[in-house]
């Protein structure tokens, strides 16, 4: 069994999944109206299972009202993906303070770049 943060990010890899999240944040869908967009490309099976994915990785949850399949997005599921972003986010903000800093004690001097003028040699 893959620990939660694995089952989210392997749930997030599929862009068809991620769409339809896109969709869900926008409010409840049945699954007939999520399956919609993609029936081009791939059968109704095929959605109900990138939606299971979602939901057995909990960032969906789907009920039963008499036929309809009402889909919504579970908002506390993310809340281990930013937790685990954000130690990323905070490394990256340090480590460009750090990159700045250093570029304040380089005189303006060592700054310059010398462009490639050409010494010609008189004789």
């Amino acid at each position: 069994m893959q620990d939660p943060l694995s089952q989210t990010f392997a749930a997030l890899a599929d862009p068809t999944r991620r769409a339809l999240l896109a969709r869900l944040a926008k409010g409840e869908a049945n699954v007939s109206d999520l399956a919609k967009p993609f029936l081009n490309e791939m059968s109704l099976p095929a959605i109900t299972k990138h939606i299971k994915v979602l939901e057995k990785a909990k960032l969906i949850t789907k009920t039963k009202e008499a036929q309809y399949r009402p889909c919504t997005i579970n908002k506390e599921a993310f809340k281990d993906v930013a937790d685990w972003v954000e130690q990323y986010r905070v490394f990256w903000e340090e480590s460009f303070d750090r990159l700045e800093a250093y570029l304040k004690t380089v005189s303006p001097k060592d700054k310059k770049v010398k462009r490639g003028k050409k010494h010609v040699h008189k004789k």
